[in-house]
């Protein structure tokens, strides 16, 4: 990808255009990171672009964006500019064409100004770039308040950057955006939402959960995780501390790269407790579980996360407390959590609410023996009959054909019915109000 990067690099200066690697890459180049997308600014404008080269989409064409297809990559290529006026907050009300160094001094922190010439294989730094890398600090190009104003989302990317690349914020940077917090609100849901999958998602999600509560962002992004902030526990349980000091190990803890899924069970799993808090015998959180699950589907509609994604996240965070009782429970409500598509996210869950807390694994290797043990076909069964059948021997529909179908599963999966004979003997019998066939004392119950 990068060779074909420096060839549309090399078109451009033929073509006789300024042109050089912007942005990210560059970062990444100085840092001694492999790139592994490049970002080109150059002297051509839009239109001159699209002449180079053959294959081009103007995704932004009035912000001097022209995307460049070669080698089966895509490849953001940018005139350099300068900005006009920001009026809401987001984006710039028009723009200019300009030099690279008012390209440089328009973009948002030190770290990201830099630009890197392939051909003679030089950085060019308007910004102090490399300085500030050399110091591990991001900082602000220009007055933080006045960048900042420019573009609200500025004040999370700052969180990001610091979390990802473990970095520190420049005093008057961080000081600036705990100022201007609250005015994040004006920034769309789905970007606010993208930027906080990156810091949840890459390396440091406990130190991005830190960041984010010191700097005021938390309360106003994700207000319901800042409350749970100096909320006791009972300590016999939950020796760490406070749920928020719980969550923030537990992010620590997270494998790199993790899913989606898990990174927001984890942030949200305890969602429930500051409002269910009481103490008596000992401090409770009474259905925190069932009422953090309504919550954590608020939370994700309110971030526009997409519906399958919501309900994988929310059954995370509704049966996040039943993992404590699996060894107590019957064979076939163990072969439904196996069965369940949630079921690797949910048991990494469960492995690091107990690492972050009491420390027992006890019941994170029961399951990880139930199910080397059992293989798929055990675990999830072809069923021994279906809705059909039950109409074939006489049934009506209505709910009995349903409550029937769940009984023979559950049975099924208790391996006290093994075939489709035996499950339609069953049937029967239940359908005449008999005694359930084949030994069975009854439909299973919920364990």
């Amino acid at each position: 990808m990068k060779d074909t990067a420096v060839q549309i690099v090399r078109q451009l200066r033929e073509a006789g255009q300024i042109a050089y690697f912007a942005g990210g890459c560059v970062r990444d180049m100085v840092r001694g990171v492999e790139a592994h997308d490049f970002d080109i600014a150059t002297t051509a404008t839009p239109e001159q672009i699209r002449n180079i080269f053959p294959r081009t989409v103007p995704v932004g064409a009035a912000f001097g964006v022209v995307l460049v297809l070669a080698d089966d990559h895509q490849f953001e290529v940018a005139t350099f500019r300068n900005d006009e006026v920001y009026l809401d907050g987001r984006r710039p009300s028009g723009v200019r064409f300009g030099t690279p160094e008012e390209d440089a001094q328009r973009r948002d922190f030190t770290v990201n100004g830099m630009f890197y010439d392939p051909l003679e294989k030089e950085i060019i730094d308007f910004v102090g770039g490399r300085a500030d890398i050399e110091r591990r600090v991001i900082r602000t190009i220009g007055e933080p308040r006045h960048r900042f104003g420019e573009d609200k989302l500025r004040m999370l990317r700052c969180i990001r950057f610091a979390t990802t690349l473990g970095y520190e914020i420049e005093p008057a940077t961080f000081a600036a955006a705990r100022e201007m917090a609250s005015q994040i609100s004006v920034v769309s849901a789905e970007r606010i939402r993208d930027e906080l999958l990156k810091i949840f998602t890459r390396a440091n999600p406990g130190r991005g959960l830190v960041l984010l509560e010191e700097s005021g962002l938390l309360r106003e992004v994700l207000p319901e995780v800042a409350a749970m902030k100096d909320v006791e526990q009972p300590p016999e349980f939950h020796p760490e501390g406070d749920v928020f000091t719980h969550v923030k190990l537990m992010l620590d803890e997270m494998p790199a790269s993790p899913s989606v899924t898990l990174a927001l069970a984890v942030l949200l799993h305890d969602v429930g407790k500051p409002p269910t808090f009481t103490v008596s015998d000992r401090i409770r959180f009474n259905e925190h579980d069932k009422l953090g699950a309504e919550m954590t589907e608020a939370i994700l509609r309110r971030l526009r996360f997409p519906n399958e994604e919501i309900e994988r996240v929310v059954l995370c965070v509704a049966e996040h407390m039943r993992f404590r009782h699996v060894q107590e429970m019957r064979a076939s409500k163990v072969k439904r959590i196996l069965a369940r598509p949630t079921y690797a996210d949910e048991l990494e869950l469960h492995r690091l609410d107990c690492v972050a807390s009491h420390g027992s694994l006890d019941n994170v290797e029961f399951l990880q023996r139930k199910a080397a043990e059992m293989p798929p076909e055990v675990v999830k069964p072809k069923p021994l009959v279906t809705g059909r059948d039950l109409l074939a021997i006489g049934f009506t529909p209505g709910k009995l054909v349903g409550a029937v179908l769940r009984e023979v599963e559950e049975l099924q999966l208790e391996e006290q019915l093994g075939s489709r004979e035996a499950a339609l003997a069953y049937a029967r019998d239940r359908l005449r109000g008999g005694e359930p066939a084949s030994g069975s004392t009854g439909p299973a119950g919920n364990g």
